[in-house]
C-alpha cells in the first residue's frame, strides 16, 4: 500500500542532480512566498496519495529565501547554553567540537536528500516507513516529538527565567508571588500559548520563526557589545569571595588586596578543559545544529529544486548559523568565563537587572519564544494524531484535549526538571542524536539500492551510522551518572 506521501517521480531525478521542476512542464508561480515547515508538513498528512500523483508541487522558495528558511529551523534556543558548553570544553576543544558537529550535520543533510530521491518521499517519517515498515515510522515521530518538546521546554524555561527579571525591573518588588519563575510559565501558558496552541490553522504565526531569528541576532550584537563593557572579575559579592577564598588556600602568604592582581583565576580563558560538564558540551551541539525534519519539506519547495542546489542552500544555512554560534559563545564564555550559567541571557541578571539595552533583549526573546511555542507544539500534535487516530475525523475535543496534555507535560518538566542544562544534555544526547547521526544513515543504507555495501558511500554512511550510536549511547551514560552523582552529593549534603 503507498503511504499519503509518496512521490513517484522523484525517483526520475538523476545522479547528476540537474533535474529541476521545470523538466516536468509545470508553471511556476509568480509570488515566491515565506515557507512554514511546520504547517506545510501537518496539510501533507492531511492530503492523501491523490494529492502527490497528480499535483506535483514544482517549489517557488528561491534560493536566498530557502536559506533564512533553514537558518530560522537551525536557530533556536539552544544558541543560549553554547557559552557553558565553552567554558568546560575550553576555547579550543570547543571549536573542535562546533566544527565536528556541523560537518557532521551537513553529511547528514546529504543522506536524507539522496534517500529521498531514491526512497521517492519528502516527509522524514515516511521515509522512516519506507525503510522499516510502523518501526522505522515511529522510530523518526518519536525522535521529532522528543526534539520539539525538547524546544518548547527550552522555550518555556527562557519564560520561567527572564520574566521574573522584566517583573522585577519595573515593578521593584524581589518577593511577590508575580514575580516566581514557575507561576509565570504556568500564566503565559493558559493566558497566551494555550489559545494560541487551541487554533485549528496557525499559519500566520509562520512567520515568528522570522521574529526569533532577528531576536537572537541581536542577542548576539548585545553579547559583544557587553564583553567590553562589562568587568571581570565580576564585581559581585559571590564570585569576589570564590576569588579570594582560592587565593587564601593557595597562595596566602601573598594576601595582599592591593598588590595582588587575582583577575586570571577566574578571567584568564582556556583552551583546553575537562570536567564533569564536559560531557554536556556535544548534546549542546547537536540540540542547537538539528533542523532535519525541516530539511525535506524545504527541499520540495525549493524552486528549480536539485539535491545539489538545496545541499548549498544547506551549507550557506549551517555556515551562517556556525559563525553565529562560535561569536555567541565566543564573547559570552570571555565575559563571564567559569560563571557562565546553562542559559545565558540569565547570566546578565548578576550584573545589573535594570540594564536598558539588556531588557529590551529579554522582552525580545521573550516574545519571540511565547509565540513560538505554539509553532513548535503543531506539529507534535499532528503526529500524535496520526499515530493515534490517523482514520478518524477532526475532533475539538481531541484537538483541544491533546494540545492541553501536551502543554500540561512540558509545564510540568520546566517546573520540575532543575536546569534547562538538562533539557539541552538530554535531547541533544537522545532525539538530536537520533535525527542527525542514526536515522539518516540507517534510512540511507536500506532505500538507495543502486549502491553496494561495500561502496565507498555504503560504508561511510555505515561508519557515520556506527559513531552517532557510539556519542549517543557514551553521553546518555556520562550525562546519567552526573545526575546520579549529583543526586547523591545533594542527598549527603542534607
Amino acid at each position: 500500500m503507498k503511504q499519503p506521501t509518496e512521490m513517484n517521480h522523484l525517483n526520475t531525478f538523476t545522479e547528476d542532480d540537474d533535474s529541476n521542476s521545470n523538466d516536468y512542464g509545470y508553471k511556476e508561480k509568480k509570488e515566491h512566498q515565506a515557507f512554514d515547515y511546520t504547517n506545510e508538513l501537518s496539510s501533507r498528512w492531511h492530503l492523501g496519495k491523490k494529492k502527490y500523483e497528480t499535483d506535483y508541487n514544482p517549489g517557488t522558495a528561491s534560493f536566498g529565501m530557502s536559506v533564512f528558511n533553514l537558518g530560522n529551523a537551525i536557530m533556536g534556543s539552544g544558541i543560549l547554553g553554547l557559552s557553558y558548553a565553552m567554558a568546560n570544553t575550553g576555547i579550543a576543544l570547543f571549536v573542535i567540537l562546533l566544527i565536528a558537529v556541523a560537518i557532521f550535520s551537513l553529511y547528514s543533510v546529504h543522506l536524507l536528500l539522496k534517500t529521498a530521491n531514491e526512497g521517492g518521499a519528502l516527509v522524514y517519517e515516511q521515509l522512516g516507513y519506507k525503510a522499516f515498515g510502523m518501526p522505522g515510522k515511529l522510530a523518526a515521530s518519536c525522535s521529532i516529538t522528543m526534539q520539539n518538546i525538547g524546544a518548547m521546554s527550552s522555550y518555556l524555561y527562557i519564560v520561567k527565567y527572564e520574566l521574573p527579571i522584566v517583573i522585577q525591573a519595573f515593578t521593584g518588588t524581589t518577593d511577590e508571588w508575580y514575580v516566581n519563575g514557575d507561576y509565570l510559565v504556568l500564566l503565559v501558558s493558559v493566558t497566551i500559548i494555550l489559545p494560541l496552541s487551541l487554533l485549528k490553522n496557525l499559519g500566520y504565526l509562520g512567520y515568528t520563526s522570522g521574529l526569533s531569528l532577528l531576536c537572537m541576532v541581536f542577542f548576539l550584537i548585545v553579547v559583544i557589545i557587553k564583553k567590553f563593557q562589562i568587568p571581570c572579575p565580576l564585581l559581585d559579592e559571590a564570585a569576589l569571595n570564590e576569588t579570594l577564598s582560592k587565593m587564601v588556600n593557595s597562595t596566602f602568604p601573598r594576601l595582599n588586596l592591593t598588590a595582588v592582581d587575582y583577575s586570571g583565576d577566574t578571567c584568564a580563558p582556556e583552551y583546553v578543559v575537562v570536567n564533569s560538564q564536559t560531557v554536556y558540551a556535544v548534546p549542546f551541539l547537536t540540540f542547537a545544529f538539528v533542523c532535519h525534519p525541516a530539511i525535506l519539506p524545504m527541499y520540495e519547495e525549493l524552486k528549480d529544486r536539485s539535491r545539489r542546489k538545496m545541499q548549498s542552500v544547506a551549507n550557506v544555512s549551517f555556515l551562517a548559523m556556525f559563525i553565529m554560534y562560535l561569536l555567541a559563545a565566543l564573547f559570552g564564555y570571555l565575559t563571564f568565563n567559569i560563571h557562565v550559567e546553562p542559559e545565558l541571557l540569565h547570566t546578565y541578571s548578576k550584573i545589573d537587572h535594570n540594564d536598558v539595552i539588556l531588557l529590551i533583549v529579554r522582552l525580545a526573546v521573550l516574545t519571540a519564544v511565547t509565540l513560538t511555542v505554539p509553532v513548535v507544539l503543531f506539529p507534535i500534535r499532528t503526529s500524535v494524531n496520526q499515530l493515534m487516530c490517523a482514520s478518524k475525523e477532526f475532533s475539538w475535543v481531541r484537538h483541544t484535549l491533546i494540545t492541553v496534555v501536551l502543554l500540561a507535560g512540558t509545564n510540568a518538566l520546566v517546573i520540575f526538571v532543575p536546569t534547562i542544562r538538562d533539557i539541552f544534555g538530554f535531547i541533544g544526547a537522545s532525539a538530536a542524536g537520533m535525527l542527525i547521526f542514526i536515522l539518516p544513515s540507517a534510512f540511507y543504507i536500506k532505500l538507495v539500492k543502486k549502491e553496494s555495501m561495500k561502496s565507498v558511500q555504503k560504508i561511510g554512511a555505515t561508519a557515520f551510522l556506527i559513531l552517532g550510536f557510539i556519542v549517543m549511547i557514551g553521553s546518555m551514560t556520562l550525562i546519567i551518572l552526573d545526575w546520579t552523582n549529583n543526586s547523591t552529593e545533594n542527598h549527603e549534603g542534607h
